[in-house]
């Protein structure tokens, strides 16, 4: 097989689509990082203060799902599966703009590079035609 022909055959693979999604939709959640990182510092006198109390309400609660949770568990699992398979579609239709966006924009480079490479093409010349001299008749 040849390169071109695999290279066709994992673009048009889903699963390819969908890891390019989850790469941009990654880069895009670490861009949005050292603002939510500076908003939590500011905020961290304020936290310390409400975590003893906060860790006993998620106890409390923690208790609860704990108790409910063998019989919720089916539609748990139901709920990952079907939310699994949107994030999967949502990555693998994310993927696919940013490949086309990508090739699209390698295509033009590439049609750049390649129009710079071509040689000019030579218009044709024309010969100018002179006027022929007559010859002057001998002085006499």
């Amino acid at each position: 097989m040849t390169l071109a022909t695999e290279v066709k055959k994992l673009t048009d693979s889903k699963p390819f689509y969908a890891v390019a999604g989850a790469g941009d939709y990654a880069v895009e959640k670490l861009r949005e990082l050292p603002e939510q990182l500076f908003k939590l510092q500011s905020r961290r006198a304020e936290l310390a203060r409400e975590l003893p109390e906060r860790a006993r309400t998620y106890a409390d609660k923690a208790e609860g799902f704990a108790r409910e949770f063998p019989e919720k568990a089916r539609g748990y699992a139901d709920q990952i599966t079907l939310r699994a398979t949107e994030v999967y579609e949502e990555f693998a239709n994310r993927g696919r703009k940013v490949v086309s966006q990508a090739s699209g924009e390698a295509a033009l480079e590439l049609e750049e590079v390649s129009e710079a490479a071509e040689p000019p093409v030579a218009t044709p010349v024309t010969p100018v035609k002179k006027p022929r001299a007559t010859k002057a008749a001998p002085k006499a």
